[in-house]
């Protein structure tokens, strides 16, 4: 999968999960918002829309896109 068709199906409503460096993590959405989360501890990060999920949330300080190269999904 392409890091754009992984935005555009997120923003029609799927939710994903992806493995960077061994990590799991779910991106998933609900009404009251936008969620990157790191299954091991639950950390979870909370956004306003799909846009700021992709912008600012972090994978071991990078960007979605930054760790892109190094995720499966």
């Amino acid at each position: 999968m392409e890091y754009n068709e992984l935005v555009e199906r997120f923003e029609m409503g799927e939710e994903f999960q992806l493995y960077y460096k061994g990590v799991s993590y779910w991106i998933s959405q609900n009404e009251e918002g936008y969620y990157l989360t790191r299954e091991e501890d639950g950390f979870t990060q909370s956004f306003e829309s799909a846009d700021q999920l992709f912008e600012l949330g972090k994978i071991d300080n990078i960007t979605i896109l930054e760790a892109w190269p190094n995720i499966e999904v």
